[in-house]
């Protein structure tokens, strides 16, 4: 299901959140200026130096980068190792890794490819600007980061080993889905549906459709947990707690919240 609109209006042009998603598409074309391509998105250097590693995070002193063998047909990659010294193909030590810390902020910022940060941003557009004129610029600001670097805490406590990077915006999106779904649940969304073959474009209630994307994310976590390799990369625990972290906080911080539109009666 694709989010296309909502029928909530805003009082003001929502300039974080276009800000956030220009800031977004900016650090993707950076990161794939320096190695990668538009389609499939930064090479894998690009995203263990920008991304956030669980093994990383937990282990201070730590860095993590990609292992390779140079052989007759060129270098192959083992794997990522983590040491407190890390060496490049050549036995020389890695250029310049982030602290760690820093990760946690970079890596909101950075995304696998185009799709994945076109579907990031489409939901940051439609369910953010409402959000923002709830919360107003500056305390919106702050919801989204701490929402990501709460989302992005939960994935490092279930998996504190992991030395897969995580990167996207949709902690953080996470988050503001959270925050939407408590201030206007009854909202209507217009939404592409697709299976397999057969699309078709619906209203549905935020409540239904932010409900069964939750419901997603935290069925697809669970089954990662007892079957590792079927999660696909995806950090689905971030997206479970960028979600919670927004549905406790938002009544918090909402100042304000529109009324909605009845449902356009069906002739």
């Amino acid at each position: 299901m694709f989010p296309i609109k909502d029928n909530i209006p805003t009082d003001r042009f929502p300039f974080v959140t276009a800000a956030l998603i220009v800031a977004n598409f900016v650090a993707y074309l950076l990161a794939i200026r320096h190695g990668g391509s538009l389609i499939s998105g930064p090479d894998t250097q690009e995203v263990l130096k920008y991304g956030a590693i669980p093994y990383a995070l937990t282990h201070p002193g730590v860095h993590c980068a990609e292992v390779a063998r140079q052989t007759a047909t060129g270098a192959q990659p083992l794997g990522v190792v983590c040491n407190t010294r890390l060496l490049d193909v050549n036995g020389i030590a890695a250029a310049n890794p982030l602290p760690a810390w820093q990760t946690v902020f970079t890596a909101m910022f950075m995304h696998a490819s185009i799709l994945h940060i076109g579907g990031n941003m489409l939901f940051l557009w439609i369910f953010g600007n409402n959000v923002e004129d709830a919360l107003g610029p500056v305390k919106f600001l702050a919801f989204y980061i701490v929402g990501g670097i709460a989302a992005l805490a939960l994935q490092v406590a279930i998996n504190p080993h992991s030395t897969v990077p995580t990167i996207g915006a949709s902690g953080a999106i996470a988050a503001v889905l959270g925050g939407y779904i408590v201030l206007y649940p009854r909202a209507r969304v217009l939404t592409l549906v697709i299976i397999i073959l057969f699309f078709t474009v619906i209203e549905l209630p935020a409540w239904v459709l932010l409900g069964a994307w939750f419901a997603l994310q935290a069925v697809f976590g669970a089954t990662g947990l007892t079957s590792p390799t079927s999660g696909g990369g995806v950090a689905y625990f971030a997206h479970v707690g960028g979600f919670v972290f927004g549905l406790l906080v938002i009544r918090l911080l909402a100042t304000k919240r529109k009324p909605v539109p009845p449902p356009r009666p069906i002739y």
